[in-house]
């Protein structure tokens, strides 16, 4: 039978996924999660739905064909809020200039779709492969990476892993990781007529401020990695006061710690237990972390050596690819979650960063086509016959 994709196949199935709105917040991926399983249980797959929150939910394909190790397509179901400024309906798959746009055309219902039409042409051929197939698509990616946290607590050992994000079809093989502290700086509060009778929680905070800039400055961005750049500590949320004639008792600061792959989530909380140390011996601010916000998790890195890397530079390149990689992401996605269950893999998608969560997100058709060319090509690698 034959190997060769359907692209009108494709864009029909990439407009009935755009056409589903599971912008996150809320997300609201069930309805996407049904729409896969109706489109791949029509190809012989058993297909299983993973409701773990009311309407948020994952969906999980899977083919077992002989002998051999496990490998799995995954990419997931929610977008970024569509927002403003669109020239046409976001939930609507615009045509023009080659291009396929909409909101999740290329982050990451483009990878998606292009992943089903890869699983397809898998399962009309079963003599090229040995092993088992997996297609895990996730919610909540784009905020904590809900959905892939819930499938490595329980799910089945992976042995090799393919992420759909946009990547101009090129192999990412690491991406950074992040962690959230709140941060709550302690003050006294008073009648902003008498100050002295007060402690400014405000001026507190800016005294821990200066120290945070300067842990970035001298130590964090100090930490490089040769795909992925350099770690990085910022402050991206600051709240503080509950009166205009009241001196702030409370001042909280958010901020966000981007790790490198090597960096460990326990060793970077250390680090700001030891900051808030230094400010009390130094400054005498009184500060706690409150809380960690939720993230899509740690950073990782599969080894450039590892044949899922070997394999997919070489389908890449052979599919249209000008420089396969491998690249590092500077955010985080669900590799590393993947990695958790036994995985090494790699990223790869049509479409490119630089448009996805902006208006008129979009995707260009070739590389949309070649994405399933790719993928194919590099499970059919993974799971030979006989390897």
């Amino acid at each position: 039978m034959s190997l060769q994709p359907d692209l009108s196949r494709m864009k029909r199935d990439l407009a009935a996924l755009v056409g589903v709105n599971t912008e996150n917040p809320p997300g609201r991926e069930l309805e996407a999660a049904q729409l896969v399983h109706r489109l791949l249980a029509a190809e012989g797959f058993d297909l299983s739905l993973s409701e773990y929150k009311p309407g948020r939910a994952n969906v999980m394909a899977r083919m077992e064909n002989g002998p051999g190790p496990t490998f799995a397509f995954n990419t997931h179901l929610d977008v970024v809020p569509a927002g403003n400024g669109w020239r046409s309906d976001p939930f609507i798959l615009r045509e023009a200039d080659n291009r396929l746009y909409a909101r999740g055309a290329c982050d990451a219902k483009g990878p998606l779709a292009a992943m089903i039409e890869a699983m397809r042409m898998l399962a009309a051929n079963r003599g090229r492969w040995s092993g088992t197939l997996l297609g895990v698509f996730t919610a909540d990616e784009e905020i904590a990476s809900e959905g892939a946290k819930h499938y490595a607590a329980g799910g089945p050992h992976v042995d090799f892993v393919v992420v759909g994000e946009p990547t101009s079809n090129a192999t990412f093989s690491a991406h950074k990781g992040s962690l959230r502290p709140l941060v709550r700086v302690h003050g006294v509060t008073a009648h902003s007529g008498t100050p002295h009778l007060g402690e400014n929680a405000i001026y507190r905070a800016a005294q821990l401020l200066s120290l945070i800039e300067g842990h970035h400055n001298d130590v964090v961005r100090c930490r490089c990695h040769p795909l992925v750049g350099a770690a990085s500590l910022t402050v991206t949320r600051v709240q503080g006061g509950h009166a205009d004639n009241v001196i702030p008792g409370a001042c909280d600061l958010l901020l966000d710690r981007r790790m490198v792959p090597g960096e460990r989530d326990e060793d970077v909380k250390r680090e700001f237990d030891q900051l808030l140390a230094l400010a009390y011996e130094r400054f005498g601010v009184r500060a706690e972390i409150v809380e960690y916000r939720a993230t899509t998790g740690s950073a990782t890195e599969t080894a450039r050596d590892e044949k899922i890397v070997q394999t997919s530079l070489e389908a890449c390149r052979a599919n249209g690819t000008f420089d396969p990689g491998p690249f590092g992401f500077q955010g985080g996605c669900d590799l590393v979650h993947f990695r958790s269950v036994g995985a090494t893999g790699v990223v790869i998608g049509p479409g490119t960063l630089a448009v996805a969560h902006k208006p008129d997100e979009f995707v260009p058709i070739d590389e949309f086509l070649a994405a399933s060319l790719i993928y194919r090509d590099v499970a059919l690698d993974m799971l030979r016959t006989g390897a």
